[in-house]
């Protein structure tokens, strides 16, 4: 299954749009104003969040408090904003959703979800602090050991695959980078 969220109407002029062939020899369909010829793309969202870390290996998750997923445990992330790049957005976020003081690390995980038109892209932070102050997104943020991660209450399947190779590069000693396609 393809994501798409039909575009109905122009955003130039408010026109009914069609999906054709752009004239520009596109070779996909596209949503096209027949009066003003504007084009209109629709492009994946990214996702950016961190794994926070603290120095004995426990990471920060925090707990829903905003739909979806109400209630489960993720790590600090959501929608890149425009005019920021992909490493602000994730400060951004664990900033926002666990008030947590970070010094950002390399990119981790980038996970490419086709099926809801997303990218997630997961930075390594290191923790500066144990004090978390979270967001109104946030009922709760704590760390949690590799055996205290609440498994089967994560809140999405890349928080789950992240976790998972973190746990796992950790054991190894050598941290790498992962990229996933989930269907």
């Amino acid at each position: 299954m393809t994501f798409r969220s039909p575009i109905q109407h122009c955003r130039a002029c408010g026109t009914a749009v069609v999906y054709r062939l752009p004239d520009d020899g596109d070779t996909r369909q596209r949503a096209v104003c027949p009066a003003c010829n504007t084009v209109h793309y629709e492009n994946p969202l990214n996702v950016v969040g961190t794994v926070p870390e603290f120095a004995d290996g426990r990471v920060l998750l925090c707990k829903r408090n905003i739909e979806p997923r109400w209630g489960k445990w993720t790590l600090p992330a959501g929608f890149m904003e425009l005019d920021e790049t992909t490493s602000q957005g994730a400060a951004r976020e664990t900033d926002e959703e666990a008030g947590a003081q970070i010094e950002m690390g390399p990119l981790f995980s980038l996970l490419n979800v086709r099926r809801v038109g997303q990218v997630h892209l997961f930075y390594r932070a290191r923790l500066l602090s144990e004090q978390f102050n979270p967001g109104y997104e946030t009922i709760e943020a704590r760390l949690f050991t590799e055996a205290e991660v609440p498994w089967d209450e994560l809140a999405f399947r890349t928080v789950k695959e992240t976790l998972e190779h973190y746990f796992a590069d950790r054991k190894a000693g050598q941290f790498g980078l992962h990229c996933i396609d989930l269907e």
